[in-house]
């Protein structure tokens, strides 16, 4: 019987121990990634940002509980519709497909759209784009809803990762002036994703 409980003992302390290692690797992989998030802004002459502001972008902690595993199905017959943006205007896109995870044993479905004009940079052509709105906009977060980037090279035997860690205000968020597609309703979430940018906590600059 002791020796029962003693290896109980040692395997949960390894479980321990392998759980925080994965936990700060974790956290260590999303703080580089914001460090090259911030870094993009000075390195794009369109950007809304300069040096002086990136000190008032804010994030919620590194929660790997966020990172979700998401089965994908292909959209097959997908027809290009326009996509209002705050601005006005309108972009092409069409629905590339649809991702189904869990969240606290809910059942979650959103769709994921591809630009249906040809990009002019040939480093976005297996662009994917997923905009969406939850709970926390308006209070927490920017209320206009964020956004993730994916590549259809992520998708993999109809998996793909989804990381809210590495969701991202839209422009909007911090400079008028720019064309932010507006999350359609069907990736309107009913909760909070406590993950990714907070709301820009510096002034929106007007044009």
């Amino acid at each position: 019987m002791k020796g029962n409980m003693y290896n109980a003992g040692i395997i949960f302390i390894l479980l321990t121990v392998i759980g925080c290692s994965s936990q700060k690797s974790f956290e260590s992989k999303i703080n580089n990634h914001r460090i090259n998030f911030k870094k993009a802004f000075l390195e794009n002459p369109r950007s809304p940002l300069e040096d002086k502001d990136l000190t008032y972008l804010t994030f919620f902690s590194p929660d790997i509980k966020w990172k979700k595993s998401a089965t994908f199905t292909k959209e097959q017959q997908a027809v290009p519709f326009e996509m209002p943006t705050y601005s006005g205007i309108t972009k092409p896109y069409i629905i590339f497909g649809y991702l189904d995870f869990d969240v606290e044993g809910k059942k979650i479905r959103l769709q994921v759209y591809q630009s249906a004009q040809k990009p002019s940079n040939p480093l976005y052509k297996n662009h994917l784009f997923l905009p969406f709105k939850d709970a926390t906009n308006g209070e927490s977060t920017y209320g206009g809803g964020r956004y993730l980037d994916l590549k259809t090279d992520d998708i993999k035997n109809n998996k793909v990762v989804l990381d809210f860690n590495q969701c991202y205000n839209p422009w909007c968020a911090y400079s008028e002036g720019f064309n932010c597609p507006v999350p359609p309703i069907s990736n309107h979430l009913n909760f909070e994703v406590t993950a990714g940018e907070k709301m820009y906590a510096g002034q929106v600059k007007t044009k």
